[in-house]
């Protein structure tokens, strides 16, 4: 909405009534919701993904009997 400079000029020295005040707060807040929220989206899907073995293949790495060297035999 566009506001004449006169009633732009009345509100720059009489400040703003207590119910715009509060809506501006309220328009503020929801802001800063969305730009959290917006972060966090990005930051999930921009993180880096572990790099590891499936889970079986993991799981057979450690039950696995250990290799015996043919010189112990």
């Amino acid at each position: 909405m566009v506001y004449p400079p006169s009633y732009q000029l009345y509100k720059y020295e009489h400040g703003l009534t207590a119910a715009e005040q509060r809506s501006a707060d309220v328009r503020a807040g929801e802001a800063v919701a969305a730009l959290r929220d917006l972060r966090l989206r990005l930051g999930r899907a921009l993180r880096p993904r572990h790099r590891s073995w499936p889970v079986r293949r993991a799981a057979a790495a450690m039950t696995a009997p250990a290799p015996v060297p043919s010189s112990v035999r």
